[in-house]
């Protein structure tokens, strides 16, 4: 059964720069590809002990993340961790959430089940994807799984950033399949699957990797 993405009301989100974003998952059509990468993402976590949020924002993947892991954790470079742990707490969803980096990310080896970045790695440039993965492997336990999503450039996916006041390439460095090949290098790929664009005729518009790490 395909996840559906669970959200609180649109005002109760906070702790976030541009909260604004946030209604971009709310919107009758362009929402529905906002939510369904998300919950592709959602659908390849397999659950356990604690799962490692990389790149949070303002939660939208917590309350789903609750119902499969004992304990989430969340690292985030801008957010207001205590501002956004507040609004989940009140929800009895305690997560432990920090501010720090991708590339050098302040937790022991071997501690979490899952690692997602949704909409992270694109932002890196491809000379720091080998970083960004050792570090994700280190912290994994063995047999543990990456699960990531990126967006795939097409015209259309650019089109449409451009409608939302963004060019692409001021803020995406690495493609997905640079990201892929990457993630290749480090970990067993298990499953990539893109997602269409609705229309679908507009072709793929979001690539969604599941990896582990070796035992």
């Amino acid at each position: 059964m395909t996840t559906k993405l669970r959200l609180l009301p649109y005002k109760e989100y906070k702790g976030v720069e541009k909260i604004y974003s946030v209604i971009f998952y709310y919107l009758p059509v362009f929402g529905r590809m906002y939510r369904r990468r998300v919950e592709l993402c959602l659908d390849q976590c397999k659950g356990g002990e604690n799962i490692l949020e990389v790149g949070f924002g303002s939660g939208l993947t917590f309350l789903n993340l609750s119902e499969k892991y004992k304990q989430i954790h969340g690292l985030d470079l801008t957010c207001d961790v205590k501002v956004v742990g507040q609004v989940f707490a009140s929800r009895n969803i305690h997560a432990n959430l920090r501010n720090g980096n991708v590339l050098s990310m302040p937790y022991t080896d071997n501690q979490f089940d899952t690692v997602l970045l949704i909409s992270i790695l694109e932002h890196l440039k491809p000379d720091e994807l080998a970083q960004a993965f050792q570090e994700i492997k280190r912290v994994l336990k063995p047999g543990g799984q990456i699960v990531y999503g990126v967006p795939v450039e097409r015209p259309f996916m650019v089109f449409m950033f451009r409608l939302l006041g963004y060019n692409i390439r001021d803020h995406h460095f690495s493609t997905e399949i640079e990201v892929r090949e990457a993630a290749e290098k480090v970990f067993k790929k298990e499953h990539v699957h893109a997602m269409k664009a609705f229309p679908s005729f507009f072709g793929h518009v979001y690539e969604i990797g599941h990896f582990t790490k070796a035992n």
